[in-house]
């Protein structure tokens, strides 16, 4: 815990006001238990009274700094070797912080979304995880969520120790990687975990940044009118009262909207299955009813049925032909209800759904296979054209949900811009889910952060990713994939300088976008740490990358970068899957391929003469080429189709 002193008699204390002896503070990244960047200078910045001289002693340093006008002041210590625990005073006039138990290392930033959020005590084997994470060496400092609409100087969080008590609660991610860098090197390792699960890039990229990309980017934000971000605030407080209790005075529910009498004919169309990002419910929150009418045989009345709504974003109540057969809360639930004999009848028969969006997106999602009714033996399939109309929407009431994703920079000013003068040796992120549905635009957006960010720190620090994992079900047929083409950003921002790339698509889950093998993730970002930053070249740290296609006799024959000592295919059948060929009409069919001699031969029947390949192209692809290091290959296209 931070101590506070003060350097003057008790009689004068009580003779001065207490703002008087409150003046000399630090930002809230400065903590006990906190971790410094070696090799480096170190910035130690504050407040106090104008023009106070304030000391800064750390480790056999001794440093003056003169707060300026306004109180601010710096303080800038030498680079110093790793080591400690040391303590860290700060002197003022008449008061003195001190700072216990501070070491010298790395200090890694850790960011994205909800992948990067995920604890330690949410990842596979947590139990021993926890049990054996003695490492007083590794710190983490977990930034609290905030959005604000212009950089703050400040965050809430604290430094802790690494022990069985505490890393329960760390970044899995962020605590895998440090892990293996301390064990690895034996330098003390500090990561910074500043996530926010389900956010977008671009609430992470300063706006000064993101507005220099232009109009187009800035466009989707155009209906918000936000103005002076104070008056925007209070004003949407007041809708939001308004908002919230037509929510709970529906007048769906209150003019029966579920009852098969209802007329549709105003109501719009939407697909079902398909998430309202795919119809002009997109800027949508709140409550939307669906209707869908099937037709069905005589005798269904004696039966029990079964009514499957495959996934809805967030929450739903559900109606067959008026009478209401249940509600289920959750984005991430399989939507299944029982029947009993009698709800049904020959001839039409409506199924009525309340989807309640509470943020982002919404919408009855997943597979067109999984949305049906079940009688006996038969099923009726119920994807397609359903009618929808709008109850209660934030839209309606000019409401907005203060989520990050509403406007750029909400994140960078809340939760990155106040650490800009703490010194780190890199950053590494694991985002991108979120932008899946826009991966063009990642093109630009992602390296532009990263460009971002180097600015503001003012140098050129490492930064290293995780590559999307594998999500969904397999496809039975070659599909275009948004996961695809974000994964395909992703890999073109390795032109960047000091840049790297952690390939999970072997190590996924397809039912939960949230795989809990975070060990092997965190292990595959510290191998470019390791071989890049820490001079340890015996580290392979990436598959294999594909390098050229040539065709050899109706055969496209591809080479690899990254595959010394020849490939590893791991395949149960004895051949290599996870590609598709095409022939000049840009028409994809699965292939046959075999390695030979460290290259993978790809062929099919139904193309005589191939043009394009791709490998592992899917949101859930096939994933058996490694190398000898045991790293998957990167997934790849010779094509450069846009997906419509």
């Amino acid at each position: 815990m931070k101590a506070r002193r003060f350097l003057f008699p008790v009689t004068l204390l009580l003779m001065c006001s207490f703002s008087l002896f409150s003046q000399l503070t630090l930002p809230r990244i400065f903590t006990d238990n906190m971790l410094l960047q070696r090799d480096a200078p170190v910035k130690i910045w504050g407040t106090a009274s104008p023009k106070e001289t304030v000391t800064v002693s750390f480790n056999n340093q001794k440093v003056t700094a003169k707060a300026d006008a306004k109180g601010n002041w710096t303080a800038l210590l030498k680079p110093m070797a790793w080591g400690g625990p040391y303590q860290l005073e700060v002197k003022g006039k008449s008061e003195l912080l001190t700072f216990e138990n501070v070491l010298i290392g790395d200090v890694w930033l850790c960011s994205g979304q909800s992948n990067m959020e995920w604890q330690v005590k949410e990842t596979n084997n947590a139990a021993h995880e926890i049990a054996t994470a003695d490492y007083p060496q590794i710190r983490s400092f977990n930034v609290v969520k905030a959005i604000r609409f212009a950089p703050v100087s400040d965050l809430q969080g604290e430094w802790e120790m690494c022990t069985p008590e505490t890393v329960g609660d760390f970044s899995a991610v962020g605590f895998y990687f440090a892990r293996k860098l301390y064990e690895e090197t034996g330098i003390p390792i500090g990561i910074i975990n500043s996530s926010w699960g389900g956010t977008d890039i671009q609430p992470w990229t300063s706006m000064d940044s993101f507005e220099a990309l232009g109009e187009q980017y800035m466009q989707r934000y155009s209906h918000l009118a936000i103005g002076d971000p104070e008056t925007f605030i209070t004003e949407n407080s007041t809708k939001q009262a308004a908002y919230e209790e037509a929510l709970r005075n529906d007048k769906g529910l209150a003019e029966k909207w579920y009852d098969p009498k209802t007329d549709i004919a105003s109501w719009k169309k939407a697909p079902v299955p398909a998430l309202w990002s795919n119809s002009d419910l997109q800027p949508v929150d709140g409550a939307v009813w669906f209707r869908y009418d099937v037709d069905l045989p005589e005798g269904v009345e004696a039966s029990p049925a079964e009514l499957s709504l495959a996934m809805i974003d967030d929450d739903d109540m559900s109606w067959v032909n008026g009478e209401w057969v249940g509600e289920t809360h959750g984005h991430n639930v399989q939507r299944l209800y029982m029947l009993p004999a009698g709800t049904l009848r020959a001839g039409k028969n409506s199924i009525v759904v309340r989807v309640l969006d509470h943020m982002g997106d919404g919408g009855i999602y997943g597979d067109p296979l999984d949305v049906y009714l079940r009688i006996g033996g038969n099923l009726y399939s119920l994807a397609g054209e359903w009618s929808y109309k709008e109850s209660v929407t934030d839209k309606m009431y000019g409401f907005v949900n203060m989520s990050p994703n509403i406007y750029p920079a909400l994140l960078y000013n809340a939760m990155i811009h106040p650490m800009v003068n703490y010194r780190i040796k890199g950053a590494i992120w694991y985002q991108g889910e979120n932008n899946a549905n826009a991966a063009y635009e990642y093109r630009t957006l992602f390296p532009n952060l990263i460009t971002d960010w180097r600015e503001k720190w003012g140098y050129e620090f490492p930064f290293y990713w995780v590559q999307l994992a594998n999500f969904m079900k397999k496809q039975d047929q070659p599909v275009e994939s948004a996961w695809a083409e974000l994964r395909e950003a992703q890999t073109m921002t390795l032109s960047l300088p000091q840049t790297g790339q952690a390939v999970i698509t072997d190590i996924g889950d397809a039912e939960d976008i949230h795989p809990r093998n975070k060990q092997d993730v965190g292990l595959r970002l510290a191998l470019h740490a390791l071989h890049k930053d820490y001079g340890r070249t015996e580290f392979v740290y990436s598959g294999p990358a594909f390098r050229s296609m040539e065709v050899k006799e109706g055969k496209a024959v591809i080479s690899f970068d990254n595959a010394d000592g020849g490939l590893d295919i791991r395949s149960r059948y004895g051949y290599v899957e996870g590609f598709a060929i095409a022939g000049a009409d840009g028409i994809y069919h699965w292939a046959k391929a075999y390695e030979k001699d460290g290259q993978v031969y790809v062929y099919s029947d139904q193309v005589k003469t191939p043009v394009y390949v791709r490998y592992s192209w899917a949101d859930n692809p096939d994933v058996n080429i490694y190398n000898k290091a045991g790293l998957p290959a990167v997934p790849f296209r010779t094509d450069d189709f846009r997906r419509k």
